[in-house]
């Protein structure tokens, strides 16, 4: 079994961070099993390296290694993707393809944003870990894989479970053996390391002298919080190493390429998003005020009703005593209010043969009250609906995905809603 050290001069790995050290460990003890894998760890900390380093010490390194990127592939196509399809199956299938599980077998295939999947490629996927099968889009053939898995995220898997985004019985699949890879501001001694490393390799690409910092530059470069990560750290040797004259870099100069809205390690205050439990909670809200809104005014209907054909108020008011508090109130000053309500309306005598509602509807060419109660009973859920689509939309900027999330529906919902309202 290879050391620690020897796999990090073979992958490329700079550091020597016991979280780092511990998390090669685990990767290495794990790789001659066929244990599922999940690697966590925020985004640019460089989890691709981790399936890498299990597929090569593995008994299958002289197999396929197929890297998907679940968070690239559009939902409509992401089965067809790793599971294949038949001819015919869908429009454009011109012919059947290979799924990434089929041409893999026997190696190893890594599912980088695994959390982004869609719920029912979750369920494939499940089948596959479970007894290693899986049929193809279009086709009733069960066919069976031999493939090692191995996952990685940067969501919280604890919330998207609970938001129901993600299944908990394949976290507990995937995850068999979890490693994390900490973020760069939990690793102080590495990131001088990582910068001296990445602008030695941009001057030999560049043909160049190598950038050199000052002490207070030093510094600074530990301070900053490095929310991108790796990824980020090397985008900014980068920079320096093709814009600046100066091989010398000052802490000044280094100020001036890092981001100005976060620059320590000082805990940060992040204005959160409304979620979506708060949207739906919101309407629902909504939703009841509609629905409320349209029994008063049934209830206001009724009262008229009877008013108009027994023209006495003292007699309705003392039939419907529950019905005006309601909509009234209950004090003595909220229930003088339905007497002058009634006083400043003209009430309307009803000929002495209507006899119910519905003769009392078809008297509408001479008396147009209660066409006006109809039309403002009419509450419609659908302009709501569209109302706040239309919303939701303005405020991503158009990005049906995040307006999908807010909203609480599917993309695929979101994308009919559109259509159907023409938006």
């Amino acid at each position: 079994m290879e050391s620690v050290q020897a796999i990090k001069q073979r992958f490329g790995i700079i550091g020597n961070t016991p979280a780092l050290n511990r998390a090669i460990e685990k990767a290495i003890q794990v790789a001659p099993t066929d244990i599922s894998v999940l690697v966590t760890g925020e985004s640019g900390v460089g989890k691709e390296s981790i399936p890498k380093i299990i597929h090569q010490l593995s008994h299958r390194k002289h197999n396929k290694y197929i890297a998907v990127n679940c968070g690239a592939i559009p939902e409509g196509t992401i089965d067809s993707e790793l599971f294949g399809h038949e001819k015919g199956a869908f429009t454009g299938a011109t012919q059947a393809r290979h799924g990434y599980f089929e041409v893999a077998d026997g190696g190893t295939i890594f599912l980088d944003e695994v959390g982004e999947l869609p719920l029912t490629t979750q369920v494939r996927l499940l089948r596959v870990l479970e007894n290693g099968e899986f049929i193809k889009v279009g086709s009733s053939k069960v066919q069976k894989t031999n493939v090692r898995i191995v996952a990685a995220t940067n969501v919280n898997m604890f919330e998207a479970i609970e938001k129901e985004k993600f299944r908990e019985d394949l976290y507990y699949r995937l995850s068999t053996i979890d490693i994390h890879l900490p973020p760069l501001r939990e690793r102080r001694d590495d990131i001088h390391l990582l910068f001296r490393k990445f602008a030695s390799d941009f001057a030999l690409k560049y043909k160049m002298p190598t950038v050199k910092l000052t002490d207070n530059a030093i510094q600074l470069l530990l301070k900053h919080r490095w929310s991108g990560n790796i990824r980020q750290l090397r985008n900014i040797a980068e920079q320096l190493s093709v814009l600046e004259q100066n091989r010398t870099i000052t802490s000044e100069t280094l100020r001036s390429y890092l981001p100005a809205t976060v620059g320590t390690n000082l805990p940060a205050v992040i204005k959160t998003s409304k979620s979506e439990s708060d949207f739906s909670s919101e309407r629902e809200i909504l939703y009841k005020v509609l629905f409320d809104m349209k029994s008063d005014l049934n209830d206001l209907k009724k009262l008229t009703m009877e008013l108009m054909k027994t023209g006495n108020v003292k007699d309705v008011e003392k039939d419907h005593e529950g019905l005006i508090q309601k909509i009234y109130g209950d004090s003595d000053d909220d229930n003088n209010e339905f007497e002058e309500a009634i006083t400043e309306t003209e009430v309307l005598s009803i000929p002495e043969h209507v006899t119910s509602n519905d003769e009392l509807v078809e008297t509408q060419d001479k008396y147009h009250f209660a066409e006006e109660i109809e039309e403002e009973e009419t509450l419609s859920l659908h302009d709501k609906e569209l109302e706040l689509i239309k919303k939701s939309l303005e405020r991503h900027n158009g990005k049906r995905k995040l307006a999908a999330a807010e909203l609480g529906i599917s993309e695929r919902t979101l994308y009919r809603k559109i259509k159907q309202y023409d938006l």
